[in-house]
C-alpha cells in the first residue's frame, strides 16, 4: 500500500469509523490484504477482548451490589433487585457462551467488583460500609447460581 493509501486509511479512521470498519471488512473477505489497516485493526481487536472483560466486571459489580442488598435490607427487598440479579448473571453467561475463554474471568474479578459493590450498597441503602463484610462472602459459584438469592438468616 502505498503512503498516500496509509494515510487516507487512518484519516477514514478517524473520520468515520463504520466506513473504516466496512471497507476493512471487504478487504479481509477478499484476501486483499495490502489494503488493510493492520495497526488499527490489530488494536480494534485487542479492544474488543476487552469490552467483553469490562461487560463481565461491570455486570458482575451490579450482580453484588443487588446481593449484598437484598442480604443486608430484607424488610426493603423489591423485584426489581431480583430482576436484575437474573439479568446480569444472564448477561454474564451470554457473554461467557458467546467466548468461552472468558469462563474464568468472574472468578477472577469478584474482588475488585466486590469492593466497588460494597461503596455503591452502602450509598444506596444508607447503611455504614461497616455493615457490609470487607471481602465477599459469596463463592462465585454461588454470585452465579440462578437458583440462588443470599437469606436474611445468612446476614
Amino acid at each position: 500500500m502505498t503512503e498516500r493509501a496509509q494515510h487516507n486509511q487512518a484519516s477514514l479512521y478517524k473520520r468515520d469509523f463504520h466506513a473504516w470498519a466496512r471497507q476493512q471488512v471487504r478487504a479481509l473477505s477478499e484476501r486483499r490484504i495490502v489494503d488493510v489497516d493492520w495497526a488499527n485493526v490489530a488494536e480494534e481487536l485487542d479492544d474488543l477482548g476487552k469490552s467483553e472483560q469490562k461487560e463481565i466486571r461491570n455486570r458482575l459489580k451490579i450482580l453484588l451490589l443487588h446481593l449484598l442488598k437484598w442480604h443486608y435490607q430484607p424488610d426493603a427487598r423489591k423485584s426489581g433487585w431480583a430482576a436484575s440479579i437474573r439479568e446480569q448473571r444472564q448477561e454474564i453467561a451470554d457473554v461467557i457462551d458467546d467466548s468461552p475463554s472468558l469462563h474464568n474471568e468472574p472468578a477472577m474479578r469478584l474482588d475488585w467488583a466486590y469492593v466497588r459493590a460494597r461503596g455503591l450498597a452502602s450509598d444506596e441503602t444508607g447503611l455504614p460500609p461497616s455493615t457490609f463484610p470487607d471481602e465477599c462472602p459469596y463463592a462465585i459459584d454461588t454470585v452465579l447460581n440462578e437458583d440462588w438469592l443470599p437469606g436474611a438468616d445468612e446476614a
